[in-house]
C-alpha cells in the first residue's frame, strides 16, 4: 500500500523501496525540501505501476536492498521502464561494481547514488538533476560505460562439447552481423577492408554450415553465448587475418 507526504508545486518523487525503515527514513529527510513531494510504495512491478497510476512522479527513486538481488532490481527497473520510459528513474545502492552499473543503465536507470558515498545535500542535487532530464553518474561509474562503448562485441559460438568453433575475429565480425550491421559498417567498426570482412564471413560459413546472413543471425541467437570481448588489433588495412 502507499502513503503520500503531500506538498505543493513540488516534483513528485517516487520512492520505491521494500525495507520500510530506510524508505521512512528518506521520506522524512526529504519531505523537509519544499521541491518534493513523496510518495512510496514497495519494491515491485505491481506496486510500482499502480503508485503511477494514481499519481504519475517527475522522478523514481529505486532503492537496492536485500532480500532483493541485483538480477531481481534490474528486472523490475528494466519492466518498469518499457511500460514508462517518460519518467526518469534513479537507483539507489550501497555500493556498485560494473556489472551493476551497466545492467542498470541499460534497464533504462538515469542515474546512481551510492548512499554509503555522499550526504543528503547531493541527494537533492543528484534528484534535481535526475528529475529535470539530466544523468547522474560518477566518475567510475562512467568509466565503466566509457569501456563498454568502446569495446567490440564477442559472440561465442559452441559445438555440442562446448568447444569454440570461431576465432576470436570470426566471433566478433558473427556479433556485429547478429547486431544487424552491413559489411561497410563491419569494416569500419574493426578498421579492416570490406574484401577482408567478405573472407571471415564466408569461413563462418563454411565453420557452421550454413550459407545465409540470415541463417547466421539465428546460429548466433540459438547458439551465441555474448561475452566481453577484448580488443583485437586489425592487420594491415588489407592484409587478411588468421
Amino acid at each position: 500500500m502507499c502513503s503520500t507526504a503531500a506538498t505543493s508545486n513540488a516534483i513528485g518523487v517516487l520512492i520505491a523501496d521494500s525495507n520500510r525503515m530506510q524508505a521512512q527514513l528518506l521520506m522524512t529527510a526529504l519531505r523537509r525540501r519544499p521541491e518534493f513531494h513523496i510518495t512510496t510504495c514497495p519494491m515491485d512491478t505491481f506496486s510500482i505501476l499502480q503508485a503511477i497510476a494514481q499519481r504519475p512522479p517527475g522522478i523514481a527513486v529505486l532503492s537496492l536492498n536485500p532480500p532483493a538481488g541485483v538480477a531481481e532490481t534490474v528486472v523490475t527497473l528494466r519492466r518498469f521502464h518499457l511500460s514508462h520510459p517518460e519518467i526518469p528513474k534513479l537507483l539507489l545502492v550501497d555500493s556498485c561494481d560494473r556489472e551493476l552499473v551497466v545492467s542498470a543503465f541499460r534497464s533504462g536507470a538515469r542515474g546512481i547514488f551510492p548512499l554509503t558515498d555522499a550526504n543528503l545535500r547531493l541527494l537533492f542535487k543528484c534528484l534535481l538533476r535526475v528529475a529535470a532530464g539530466q544523468i547522474w553518474a560518477n566518475t567510475e561509474q562512467l568509466n565503466y560505460l566509457m569501456d563498454l562503448i568502446s569495446e567490440v562485441p564477442s559472440l561465442r559460438v559452441v559445438n555440442s562439447s562446448g568447444s569454440s568453433l570461431l576465432t576470436p575475429r570470426e566471433e566478433q565480425v558473427v556479433a556485429l552481423v547478429a547486431e544487424g550491421l552491413g559489411n561497410r559498417e563491419i569494416a569500419r567498426e574493426l578498421n579492416l577492408s570490406e574484401h577482408t570482412v567478405k573472407k571471415y564471413i564466408y569461413r563462418v560459413f563454411e565453420k557452421l554450415g550454413i550459407s545465409t546472413r540470415v541463417e547466421l543471425v539465428l546460429y548466433a541467437v540459438n547458439n551465441g553465448d555474448p561475452r566481453q570481448a577484448e580488443w583485437l588489433a586489425a592487420p594491415g588495412r588489407n592484409a587478411p587475418e588468421a
